[in-house]
């Protein structure tokens, strides 16, 4: 962890959400910078936009389950630019950190048009794939009530998919697709080599079942 993204955190450790989900808490943050410090190595990227970005892309709280989650990361935003204006970053330094923020969700559908962008994107997509997802996918499953999988059919054979009934479905309907989007050439690589270790677990899952 580097010296600035360390000087980052405790500057903005008091702006921070004290929510208690443990998908989306600092250890989250933390795996999210390793992730990108891992792609930039290969890409390039400038590490006070990606740590500034990293560290404020959830800076707004909103459930799984909410109705306003397709808005979460548009709204962490917004809320980004009244922080960093706050710290006194650069008038022109906080549109490269909020353009990435408010692009990195899967659900806002925005595309990342600058290099810090796609490299934060593609490191909290790889927080949602590999052991760790999996580990996110049950928990954040149980927060919301859902159940392990459905017991008549889990590989979804003869029903639609429901990913916020069954926590299985949440492979099939986006874990295992979210490879398939990676904006970078080295976050594609490691993605794959995730989605391979979520193949074997939805594979051996259901062969126990």
């Amino acid at each position: 962890m580097s010296d600035r993204f360390r000087s980052l955190e405790a500057l903005f450790l008091p702006d921070l959400p004290q929510a208690d989900d443990g998908a989306h808490d600092m250890a989250h943050v933390r795996r999210v910078w390793a992730n990108a410090r891992r792609i930039a190595a290969g890409e390039g990227g400038d590490m006070d936009i990606l740590a500034a970005a990293v560290l404020l892309h959830d800076c707004v709280h909103v459930e799984k389950s909410s109705p306003l989650r397709s808005q979460a990361s548009r709204l962490a935003a917004a809320r980004a630019a009244e922080i960093l204006a706050a710290h006194g970053f650069a008038a022109d330094v906080i549109p490269r950190i909020t353009h990435a923020i408010a692009a990195h969700s899967f659900s806002a559908g925005l595309t990342p048009e600058t290099l810090e962008a796609k490299i934060l994107q593609d490191a909290d997509r790889l927080d949602a794939i590999g052991c760790i997802g999996i580990a996110r996918c049950f928990y954040t499953a149980g927060r919301m009530g859902s159940a392990l999988y459905h017991p008549d059919d889990p590989a979804a054979e003869h029903r639609p998919l429901d990913d916020r009934a069954y926590a299985l479905d949440h492979f099939r309907a986006k874990l295992l697709k979210l490879a398939d989007g990676f904006q970078t050439g080295t976050g594609a690589r490691i993605a794959a080599e995730r989605t391979e270790t979520l193949a074997r677990f939805v594979a051996e899952f259901e062969a126990e079942i």
